[in-house]
């Protein structure tokens, strides 16, 4: 490792100064090191450890990196202290990847209704606008608690995905891991199960959330050994699909409710985030208000609301990969731990345990990549689809250039699914209501918590009914 560059202070003691400035400017040091070492490899500190980040031809050469050299499932657990936050149980058996790329991706034509059943209720709810007035909220709060409802109503069905208990423990998962990852990372390794003990909230969630949903689990487990598997009104849900995974495995039921609030905190948080950069720009930029309600009312008109139609939206499409492109959810993605010394093509050395994830807003901020990086340009994959209508420019590809969803074979399996639920959501917002910001045309500045970005929690959006 110290053949390879560092951003900050990199001599012994003097690191743990360098690991106290990423975690207050991870962002900055990231793409400091993006613009020295383009294409190359350079590290920065952690309390406990060294990350390696790379760029360029380097993020093509993780992704196919086989699983006997690097950890995808050993890199979330570095980076979310997901033994501890998340459990250990369901970190090392992720069976939920499977069911989402199995299950759920395959049945998005079905579950496109209910999503959309869910986001006219949860609006009627969430914004209860009046005639021609504007109605202020706060977005991110908002947006988190219909995108709960929403994401929830393909995991659970009516009435839990309307039930505030459950909502609220779903979506407190998101602060729980977060504060938790940061508090074990600021303490040594051997005192995390005891940090992770007693100031971590995670059995207490477990246990309110199975007060809620056992009742429901024992009901379908009855009916699907006596009924097997075409019993009358079997529910098509996420919850569903997992059960039927864990049937028959002892170690999956007990640790049912846990896999529930890993997907919860999967899907909300990257979710509830996206929808709110998007939604930002909109009330910033309302000039692209026409041009995207022409598209969806022409496509609507012909499709109805269908996942082909969700297809055709080629303006919505772009506008959602272009926020995401800008903000991200993270500095860095393709989190990976390696289990044996990699070697890349320039001839960078990784040795075995190091930590090594890829450079994502600094990537999809480059000048080289994408001409004015920093503008938001809403129609700026739209375009590119026009001139040549290829799947590279949709909002669910990846490539080395956006890698947001990660990139190469553990690239995010339920991006699929992300993608419909948040263009459903803004094609709702843009059909339905007409929104500003207080100060028109200015967007509030992201926060930064360490690697990770949200969109300001204390904005405010006015929204009014369309007429």
């Amino acid at each position: 490792l110290n053949k390879i560059p560092t951003i900050g202070p990199s001599a012994p003691l003097l690191s743990y100064i360098g690991a106290y400035q990423f975690l207050h400017n991870a962002n900055e040091m990231i793409r400091e090191g993006y613009m020295k070492y383009k294409g190359r490899a350079f590290k920065v500190a952690f309390f406990d450890r060294w990350m390696v980040v790379v760029s360029g031809h380097l993020i093509e050469e993780i992704g196919r990196l086989p699983d006997d050299q690097v950890s995808f499932q050993r890199g979330a657990q570095e980076l979310l202290q997901s033994k501890w936050t998340l459990g250990r149980e369901t970190t090392e058996d992720p069976y939920h990847i499977e069911v989402i790329k199995e299950k759920l991706t395959r049945n998005l034509a079905t579950v496109l209704p209910q999503v959309m059943d869910e986001i006219q209720h949860a609006f009627d709810d969430q914004i209860p606008t009046k005639g021609d007035e504007w109605t202020e909220i706060h977005a991110l709060p908002v947006m988190t608690k219909i995108v709960a409802r929403v994401v929830n109503r393909a995991f659970v069905g009516v009435p839990f995905c309307r039930d505030p208990t459950y909502l609220r423990l779903a979506s407190g998962m998101i602060g729980d891991v977060y504060k938790g990852r940061t508090l074990l990372n600021l303490v040594p390794f051997f005192l995390r199960p005891i940090v992770a003990h007693f100031w971590l909230p995670t059995n207490l969630t477990n246990q309110m959330m199975s007060d809620i949903m056992m009742p429901v689990i024992e009901e379908r487990q009855r009916k699907l050994r006596e009924l097997g598997d075409d019993w009358t009104d079997k529910p098509a849900d996420v919850l569903m699909w997992i059960l039927e995974e864990a049937e028959g495995k002892d170690s999956r039921l007990r640790t049912l409710i846990q896999m529930l609030l890993v997907i919860n905190f999967v899907a909300l948080h990257s979710s509830s985030g996206g929808i709110t950069h998007a939604l930002y720009h909109l009330a910033a930029q309302p000039e692209y208000i026409e041009p995207l309600r022409e598209e969806i009312e022409l496509t609507i008109a012909a499709e109805g609301w269908t996942k082909t139609a969700l297809n055709k939206m080629w303006k919505l499409d772009s506008f959602m990969k272009e926020s995401q492109r800008i903000n991200g959810h993270n500095c860095t993605s393709l989190t990976r731990v390696t289990l044996k010394d990699v070697y890349f093509s320039d001839g960078t050395l990784v040795p075995a345990g190091t930590l090594l994830v890829a450079a994502t807003l600094a990537t999809q901020s480059d000048d080289n990549l994408y001409p004015n990086a920093a503008e938001f340009d809403a129609f700026r994959f739209s375009k590119l689809r026009e001139e040549n209508d290829s799947i590279k420019y949709q909002y669910a590809t990846t490539s080395p250039e956006f890698i947001t969803f990660g990139h190469g074979k553990h690239a995010c399996p339920g991006r699929f699914f992300a993608v419909d639920e948040l263009k459903s959501i803004m094609a709702y917002i843009v059909l339905n209501y007409d929104v500003k910001f207080e100060r028109e045309g200015v967007r509030p500045a992201n926060k930064w918590i360490s690697t990770s970005v949200n969109p300001d929690p204390t904005a405010k959006v006015l929204f009014r009914r369309r007429k």
